[in-house]
């Protein structure tokens, strides 16, 4: 196992200077590590902010966050609590992340379980049932292919290990895959001719 990065070291030297959100990815990486412990692998940055195209008003923020262990759902309910309160200060389309293990990382396992997942779409329902929230979200997501393909290519370490030490390569038909699940979902197959 590679050697951890303080807390601190991916963010200064990889986000620009001026990125509203370094003050907010510095105190979710800090929180993250002193909740999760030695659980956490590593804190992820992908989407636009990795990509150098990120906007305030119209991008989320990506994240991916990789533990060792299963995580239980008192540590998931601690962590969901610091994520509304992170999402308060994220962009318009607030954060967007997803907790997963590192055995499913490398290899590469498709459709990739997770252990928990957030986007603001998911904020009413945790509000309304945290424990219902947090006992459901989890499963498997096919839309992890792209992102782990993205933190491959553009990601930025905000914590832990390397990327190429804990993601292993997105098989080519698993990435397409995601896409061809995502348009038979949005226009059902046997609708076209």
């Amino acid at each position: 196992m590679g050697k951890r990065m303080d807390v601190h070291s991916g963010i200064d030297s990889k986000l620009e200077p001026g990125i509203v959100c370094r003050d907010l990815l510095q105190r979710l990486t800090q929180e993250s590590a002193e909740l999760f412990g030695d659980n956490l692998i590593g804190i992820y940055l992908h989407g636009s902010a990795a990509m150098g195209c990120f906007q305030a008003q119209q991008s989320d923020l990506d994240l991916i966050f990789v533990v060792e262990r299963e995580l239980q759902d008192r540590v998931k309910l601690e962590f969901m609590r610091h994520v509304v309160e992170w999402n308060k200060e994220a962009p318009a389309k607030g954060i967007e992340l997803s907790i997963v293990r590192r055995k499913f990382c490398n290899p590469f396992v498709y459709p990739t379980p997770f252990e928990l997942h957030f986007s603001i779409a998911h904020l009413s329902w945790y509000l309304q049932d945290p424990e219902d929230y947090v006992e459901k979200m989890k499963g498997t997501d096919r839309d992890l292919a792209a992102h782990f393909t993205i933190i491959r290519t553009y990601g930025i370490v905000l914590y832990g290990e390397k990327i190429m030490e804990i993601f292993g390569p997105v098989p080519r038909e698993d990435y397409i895959d995601r896409f061809l699940m995502r348009i038979t979902v949005d226009i059902p197959l046997d609708s076209v001719e």
